[in-house]
C-alpha cells in the first residue's frame, strides 16, 4: 500500500467534511468525484450550480450525490457575514464589506469550517496562494504556542535511499517569504511535530544552508546557526541539527565526513529550508526531475485546517490532499 492510500484508509475511519471553493474546475469534479464513490470525506462544492452541472455533464463526471453551494445566493451567507463582520471590526471592515466578501467561495468556505458547518478548506488549483490562505489567516486562531504559520510539502521520491525511504517534509516551501532566526527555529519545530504527528516518522531535521558546520560565512548562514540554536534550546527533544548542505544532510557517507558529530547529517528526513527562494525552487525540481509526488502546501499552526493546491496539480493531488486534510482534522479535534 503506497503513502496515499495509506492516507485514504486513515481518512475513512473517522468521516470529515471538506469544503472545495474551485466547484466550477473540472480536476476538482473529478477529484470529488473520486473522493465521494471511494468514501474517504463528504465534500461540498462551491459555485454556481448551473455551471458546475453543466461542466460535470459535459466531462461525464458524477457528482449527483455531492451538494453545491452557490455562496452569492446562499442562506447562511448573512449569518457568516456577521460572524465575519464581528472578527475583523477592530481592523475597520464595516458589514456591508463582511456581505460582498462572503461571495467569494474562499471567503465563504472558510467561514463554513470557522462555524464548524465544515472540517476542512482546500483551494488554489486555479488561485494564486494568496488567495487561499488570506481568508483563513484572518479568520482562524494560531495553535497555542505557535507564532509562525508555515507551510510544508510531503514529497515521495521514487527509488530514493534518503529521508525515510524517499519519504520527506520540506518547508516552507509556500508561504513564509524570509523568516528571521525566530521564525525558522518555530517552522523547524512545527515540521517536526507534523513528521510525527501525521507521518508517523521519528523527525531527524537538517537546518539546510550552502555552508556545512562552519565551511563558509555569511549573515545567511548566520541566520541558519541562529535558528538551529532557538529551536535546539526550545525542543530539547527534538532531533535539529544544523548548518548542513543539502548531501551533508541526505547522503551518509558526506554527512559523516562533513558532520561527524551531527546526529542527523546523512539522514535527515524533515528539510527545513532557510527561505522560501530555497523552499519552492527545490520542491519543484525534486517534483520534476526526480518524478516525486508532491502534497502541499500544506498548513500547520492553525486551529482549523486549510491547505493549499499548487497550479500545477493534478485530479491525484486534489484527492491526496484531501485525505492528508482529512487526518489533519483528526489531529486537531
Amino acid at each position: 500500500m503506497n503513502f496515499i492510500e495509506k492516507m485514504k484508509e486513515e481518512a475513512k475511519k473517522e468521516k470529515k467534511t471538506i469544503v472545495l471553493p474551485e466547484g466550477e474546475e473540472i480536476r476538482t469534479l473529478k477529484a470529488a468525484e473520486i473522493i465521494s464513490k471511494e468514501e474517504i470525506a463528504e465534500i461540498i462544492l462551491l459555485g454556481e450550480e448551473e455551471k458546475i452541472s453543466s461542466l460535470a455533464r459535459k466531462e461525464e463526471v458524477d457528482i449527483n450525490s455531492i451538494p453545491i453551494l452557490n455562496p452569492s445566493t446562499s442562506a447562511k451567507r448573512e449569518d457568516y457575514a456577521r460572524k465575519y463582520y464581528q472578527l475583523r471590526k477592530e481592523k475597520g471592515v464595516n458589514l456591508e464589506e463582511s456581505r460582498q466578501l462572503l461571495k467569494n467561495t474562499m471567503y465563504y468556505g472558510t467561514m463554513m469550517v470557522y462555524s464548524d458547518d465544515a472540517d476542512g478548506v482546500i483551494g488554489g488549483a486555479i488561485h494564486p496562494t494568496g488567495w487561499t490562505l488570506k481568508p483563513p489567516l484572518q479568520i482562524f486562531k494560531r495553535r497555542e504556542g505557535i507564532k509562525t504559520v508555515s507551510s510544508y510539502f510531503i514529497m515521495i521520491v521514487p527509488d530514493c535511499p534518503y529521508g525515510e525511504e524517499g519519504l520527506f517534509i520540506f518547508a516552507d516551501s509556500g508561504m513564509v517569504p524570509n523568516p528571521d532566526a525566530e521564525q525558522l527555529a518555530e517552522i523547524a519545530i512545527s515540521s517536526a511535530d507534523t513528521a510525527k504527528e501525521l507521518l508517523k516518522l521519528e523527525p531527524r531535521v537538517a537546518m539546510l544552508s550552502f555552508s556545512t558546520k562552519g565551511s563558509s560565512k555569511d549573515p545567511i548562514v548566520d541566520k541558519v546557526i541562529s535558528a538551529t540554536d532557538i529551536a535546539r534550546k526550545r525542543r530539547p527533544d527534538l532531533l535539529i541539527d544544523g548548518e548542513l548542505q543539502g548531501d551533508s544532510a541526505l547522503v551518509p557517507s558526506i554527512g559523516k565526513r562533513k558532520a561527524p558529530e551531527s546526529p542527523v547529517a546523512g539522514k535527515a528526513n524533515v528539510l527545513i529550508f532557510p527561505d522560501l527562494n530555497c523552499g519552492n525552487i527545490a520542491y519543484k525540481l525534486t517534483q520534476r526531475l526526480a518524478k516525486a509526488e508532491a502534497y502541499g502546501p500544506l498548513v500547520q499552526g492553525l486551529t482549523k485546517q486549510v491547505n493549499d493546491l499548487s497550479r500545477g496539480c493534478s485530479t491525484e493531488d486534489i484527492v491526496g490532499v484531501v485525505a492528508i486534510t482529512c487526518i489533519q482534522s483528526q489531529m486537531l479535534k
